[in-house]
């Protein structure tokens, strides 16, 4: 009897062990402790990345020395996103490196290589990217430090993602031991996925969707008279550079950021349900993609006291959030309240430029329903039309979205500059978050830089 149970275990754990190598497949390969890809790698060719035009963005070529030398053509420009694959790998270099080494070539040109003794050639990966939009991003963002993601809401692709400071991927070896031994460098840190910060008034966008479902036929009776200032106990919070918005609804609240009045509407709220939304809007989760993040948080329950709930209401407190998550809820506002999610690996194809694989948009489902999108489309494009992104307006394209100045550290003033938006307001095709790390108001600073890669993506 012992023995049967023995068989059977034995058995279980054989067809685990097959199933889970059938459906992980990658993810073992991918392993640096699995020789199997050391053994692709002797055999094939490192695969070239490309941009969604065909330019190349990485590719492997033979150097005097007869080895294998990884070459971008485009050095800082694209290496956070397209990354490295020396001492280790990120980016696209990561996210695709199955197939980069391994090789779909035609037997016919498999076979003309096994008799010269030459390598068979990768797959390549043909990305999302634009590297005209990447150009003008980075250019545009400059000496500043910060992040820039750029994406098209209907289909999730990105477009351009910046992180600055950045780096040449082809240096990295020669970089490797400094920036190992400075612990405070982050230079490899992607801003875009990783970089958590306060959202400052940007965050505004959830909490006027709390207080419209929370308030479905009555939000626009809002009123409130602005003083500057606002105070529960010992904390005190004021509008933006001590600006004094006097009677204000709930539309001029949101286009003006009224900092007093969302603090206002905070205390109103149902603080259990107002978690309930965080969360459906992917706080304090992983986020359904591919691209390798951080999770953004905010500590919200029933217990929340006022002099916190004042802080999160304005996107300060205890939030944090990523632009990657930023840019994901403002493209499920463009996209009718529907998430896709965000990819940067569009297609395989083998040296023939045959498809090996490709990868269609994927949704993931409601975020909120159409018509509190739509309220909120209508809030964001009054931010252009009569607030704080008014360099938008006036354009020969409609532009909708929320600025942000996130105050962070302990020196009164200094604060981050945050834009998320979208464009054409009435039928978006491009969505662009941007935060300036210590830049100051995101109208000043932020706002004009959006308008450069608008700019550049409708001519």
């Amino acid at each position: 009897m012992v023995s049967v149970v023995f068989v059977l275990l034995f058995a279980g754990l054989s067809g685990y062990i097959t199933w889970y190598s059938a459906t992980h497949r990658q993810e073992l390969i991918n392993n640096s402790y699995n020789g199997r890809q050391q053994m692709l790698i002797a055999q094939n060719r490192r695969g070239k990345i490309l941009s969604a035009n065909g330019e190349i963005l990485a590719q492997t070529t033979v150097g005097e020395d007869g080895k294998d030398k990884r070459e971008y053509p485009y050095q800082n420009l694209f290496s956070h996103v397209v990354g490295y694959a020396t001492n280790g790998r990120m980016g696209v270099e990561a996210q695709a490196n199955y197939y980069l080494i391994n090789s779909n070539a035609p037997i016919s040109q498999k076979a003309t290589l096994e008799l010269s003794g030459d390598k068979y050639p990768g797959d390549d990966v043909y990305t999302t990217l634009n590297v005209d939009l990447q150009q003008v991003a980075s250019t545009a963002l400059g000496v500043y430090q910060g992040a820039i993601l750029v994406t098209e809401p209907s289909t999730g692709k990105v477009l351009a993602m910046v992180s600055k400071p950045d780096f040449d991927p082809q240096q990295i070896e020669e970089m490797w031991d400094e920036l190992v031994a400075d612990r405070d460098s982050s230079i490899l840190l992607n801003r875009v996925t990783q970089g958590l910060y306060p959202p400052g008034s940007t965050f505004k966008i959830m909490t006027a969707l709390e207080y419209i479902r929370e308030n479905p036929d009555t939000y626009n009776n809002y009123s409130y008279n602005c003083t500057g200032s606002i105070t529960r106990g010992q904390d005190r919070i004021q509008c933006y550079h001590g600006s004094v918005h006097g009677s204000v609804g709930f539309d001029v609240s949101f286009a003006k950021s009224c900092n007093t009045s969302f603090a206002n509407m905070g205390f109103t709220l149902d603080r259990a349900a107002f978690g309930d939304t965080l969360d459906e809007l992917l706080f304090n989760r992983e986020l359904p993609t591919d691209l390798g993040h951080n999770v953004s948080r905010v500590d919200m329950s029933a217990e929340t006291a006022d002099p916190d709930m004042m802080q999160i209401s304005i996107g300060q407190g205890t939030t944090s959030i990523t632009p990657l998550l930023l840019n994901m809820i403002t493209c499920a506002i463009a996209n009718d309240g529907v998430l896709i999610e965000p990819c940067v690996v569009d297609r395989v194809l083998n040296s023939a430029g045959n498809t090996v694989k490709t990868f269609p948009p994927v949704a993931y489902g409601k975020l909120m329903e159409p018509a509190e999108a739509q309220i909120l489309k209508d809030l964001m494009t009054a931010v252009v039309e009569k607030g704080t992104a008014s360099r938008l307006k006036g354009l020969s394209y409609t532009a909708a979205g929320k600025t942000g100045s996130a105050e962070y550290g302990t020196v009164k003033g200094d604060s981050h500059a945050w834009f998320t938006g979208f464009a054409p307001a009435e039928n978006p095709q491009i969505c662009v978050t941007i935060i300036i790390e210590g830049a100051g108001a995101g109208g000043d600073y932020a706002v004009p830089i959006a308008k450069r890669i608008f700019d550049a993506w409708f001519e």
